[in-house]
């Protein structure tokens, strides 16, 4: 049987205490309903899930534009049930339906792929988990025989089913002619004065239609976020699992849980991770490097034996084996680092190529700059590159030497081999093999007096 998808992601998020739609808060760096609709793309490419939304939907879908979803409004909330009814015209009779939710950004493709697999096609599935602590959430109810008889909400439900720990997580298949005919019939009469989608589940028992259930491996997989408490308890769940992965792959992390994933990462094997790093976007690192605390890596290739020293900030760059970089060192995007080059404390580089055994090891800024082989550029060297309207490129030749506080004024070549004295601002070409060297004349002013403060 064909599935449908319905993401329902109409609310509003009151709890979240925040002007932005709550699906649009961020998990590890991605908005929690981008989570959920590339799982559903994970079940399968070919799946165009529908999307229910409500407040701010403007925003929701603009920040979202470029996901592969239908969006179908629900112009007033009046609960989960009302909004799958919104969805129904778009579901062929001969479908199932897997109901997820926006903000339910953990499930896994693979808890689905069993769902799916072991669920009749014309019975309702439900996933379950057991909870020491369910405040909050929907019970299960079952009868002697253990079967599944309904759901209550916790603010419906007595004193004594508020006992019961196996919770509902909300998330169903259900068979698209079987909903499109029940979903009419459901009532508000509860707290809420909502129409609950897990009334569904009480009407297909008396109806003796077919319930499934079955209990994920870690509840955390099936948790909501509500508020911005639960938003940061499976933040660091997401992290954990990820840094859990990378150690069995061979990886040491000097602490798992002061490690922040935003993106794709691999990581060789051998590679050291120190405590408070980001990954951001798609960041690939060879084996045996070393990433010191307190950085930044972004859409990042790192060689092997590559060392990162503290509180660097990588971005778009390109770092081959055996490059050392650091402390406290900038690199931009569009920068690439040939073998064994060198970048030093407090140095920038941006949209520029260092190559091999080069050295920036300290307090430069190189822009839009070609530098050749051994080069060495030396502490306070800066390359002018815009003008005030353009940027415009420098060519350092190999082995060339920049002398310490010099200014490279951009466009502008030093030829191979060649020597910039410290201290000077180059203009034009130097030439290869020679000294160059531009300073103002040195003085000394006789009787000069500095300004001495005057008395009140």
């Amino acid at each position: 049987m064909a599935l449908s998808v319905v993401i329902l992601a109409a609310g509003q998020g009151k709890r979240m205490r925040s002007e932005l739609p709550k699906v649009l808060h961020c998990l590890a760096g991605k908005p929690l309903l981008e989570h959920v609709v590339t799982t559903t793309h994970g079940l399968d490419s070919h799946l165009t899930p529908l999307v229910i939304y409500g407040h701010a939907g403007e925003k929701v879908q603009h920040a979202l534009a470029h996901l592969n979803v239908t969006w179908v409004p629900q112009s007033e909330q009046l609960g989960t049930g009302h909004a799958l009814l919104q969805a129904m015209p778009f579901i062929p009779d001969d479908h199932r339906i897997l109901v997820l939710y926006g903000d339910v950004p953990l499930i896994s493709i693979a808890t689905l792929k069993k769902f799916i697999a072991t669920t009749d096609a014309n019975s309702i599935g439900i996933l379950t988990a057991h909870l020491p602590n369910p405040h909050g959430l929907g019970r299960i109810l079952r009868n002697k025989q253990n079967d599944i008889i309904g759901v209550i909400e916790e603010k419906d439900a007595d004193e004594h089913q508020r006992y019961l720990n196996e919770i509902n997580s909300g998330i169903y298949l259900l068979p698209a002619a079987y909903v499109k005919k029940s979903l009419p019939l459901l009532q508000n009469n509860n707290a809420q004065k909502e129409y609950y989608l897990t009334d569904i589940i009480g009407h297909a028992a008396q109806n003796n239609m077919p319930i499934q259930s079955m209990l994920v491996r870690t509840h955390e997989e099936i948790l909501g976020v509500n508020d911005k408490v639960q938003l940061s308890v499976l933040e660091r769940y997401f992290q954990y699992q990820h840094a859990e992965k990378l150690m069995r792959d061979g990886v040491t992390i000097i602490d798992p849980h002061r490690i922040d994933i935003r993106g794709e990462v691999s990581v060789g094997n051998d590679t050291t991770i120190d405590v408070n790093v980001i990954f951001e976007g798609h960041v690939k690192i060879g084996k045996h490097c070393s990433i010191g605390p307190n950085s930044i890596l972004k859409n990042v290739i790192l060689g092997d034996h590559v060392e990162i020293k503290a509180n660097c900030v990588i971005d778009g760059a390109e770092i081959a084996a055996g490059c050392i970089i650091g402390p406290f060192a900038r690199i931009r995007p569009g920068t690439t680092l040939d073998l064994h080059s060198h970048v030093g404390n407090f140095v920038e580089i941006k949209n520029s190529m260092i190559g091999a055994g080069s050295k920036i090891n300290h307090l430069s800024y190189i822009g839009d700059t070609d530098i050749g082989k051994k080069v060495n550029v030396g502490a306070g060297t800066i390359t002018c590159n815009y003008d005030g309207v353009n940027k415009h490129r420098t060519i350092i030749e190999d082995n060339v030497f920049i002398g310490s506080n010099s200014q490279l004024v951009a466009p502008v070549t030093i030829g191979e081999g060649a020597t910039i004295g410290a201290g000077s601002t180059i203009t034009r070409n130097a030439p290869p093999y020679q000294l160059t060297i531009c300073r103002a004349t040195q003085r000394s002013i006789d009787n000069w007096q500095r300004p001495t403060k005057k008395e009140d």
